[in-house]
């Protein structure tokens, strides 16, 4: 079965944002690593490297990279960009989650 990843179009217009005042090259990655208040935890950075683990996901013009191990924690999911009364973020929408904290940012399964 393909990995599946979505980028909604809002978010990539804001990673969009982001990236152009990166170096060329520059993507946008997330991985999940063990913490947070749930068990597991999404990490939103600019990265210029790929390994081989890499899978990447388009939207547009703007690349999104998770590594082999997160991609499995999150196979599924969509990344948006929310704006609210209490702010804005990257949100994941990740149906394999059996729970989560209350600011979204951690997760268990």
């Amino acid at each position: 079965m393909e990995a599946a990843f979505i980028v909604t179009p809002n978010a990539a217009t804001h990673i969009q944002k982001i990236l152009e005042t990166e170096s060329q090259g520059s993507r946008f990655r997330i991985s999940v690593q063990g913490g947070g208040c749930s068990g597991f935890q999404y990490n939103f950075l600019i990265d210029t490297q790929l390994t081989d683990d890499d899978k990447i996901f388009s939207q547009g013009a703007i690349e999104v990279v998770l590594d082999f191990i997160s991609l499995g924690l999150v196979n599924g999911s969509h990344l948006d960009y929310v704006e609210d009364l209490t702010g804005a973020k990257f949100v994941i929408k990740n149906p394999n989650a059996a729970s989560a904290c209350g600011c979204g940012n951690s997760f268990s399964i």
